[in-house]
């Protein structure tokens, strides 16, 4: 039988771009699962242990606190998101509060390319979107802002699972 790969904490860090103290840290407060130990007290790390530090850092990128991750960790990668329709729906839930930080975020940009624009920086920001200023002066649509596709992999599947 073919022994399973193993990495250090190092090697772990750079395979994920977390912090060895993070991943400790993780490990501390069973987010991770404590790490095995070779004789010498060292730790080691499998696949899924990077899987899981991987998965936990998309989902801090999305703002999700570390305790609401923890139902999310305990299912498989290869589970059927419908065999966990509770999840599904935190995680539709957590969707829509991005988008709406999105969109609140979108507002302020707009806001200050209207100011870089017209070279006004006195006004206020207001909960009115610029964008609808700069259609009524015949200015046109905002270009969209793209994402990489490096960031969209990410969320690739998750993004067509929930975005019912």
């Amino acid at each position: 039988m073919k022994e399973k790969q193993t990495f250090t904490i190092k090697q772990t860090a750079e395979q994920t771009g977390i912090t060895e103290d993070t991943i400790r840290y993780y490990e501390k407060i069973a987010l991770l699962p404590r790490a095995e130990r070779k004789d010498n007290g060292h730790r080691i790390y499998r696949q899924e242990s990077i899987d899981t530090i991987r998965l936990i850092a998309c989902l801090k990128k999305t703002g999700m606190p570390l305790e609401e991750m923890r139902p999310f960790l305990t299912v498989s990668v290869d589970t059927d998101p419908a065999e966990y329709p509770e999840l599904v729906e935190l995680l539709k839930s957590h969707r829509e509060s991005i988008v709406s930080q999105i969109a609140s975020l979108q507002q302020v940009v707009d806001f200050i390319d209207m100011k870089l624009e017209e070279g006004k920086y006195r006004r206020d920001c207001s909960d009115e979107s610029p964008g609808n200023e700069l259609l009524e002066k015949g200015m046109g649509e905002p270009e969209p802002k793209l994402v990489s596709p490096m960031e969209m992999s990410f969320f690739s599947k998750s993004a067509k699972l929930y975005k019912q």
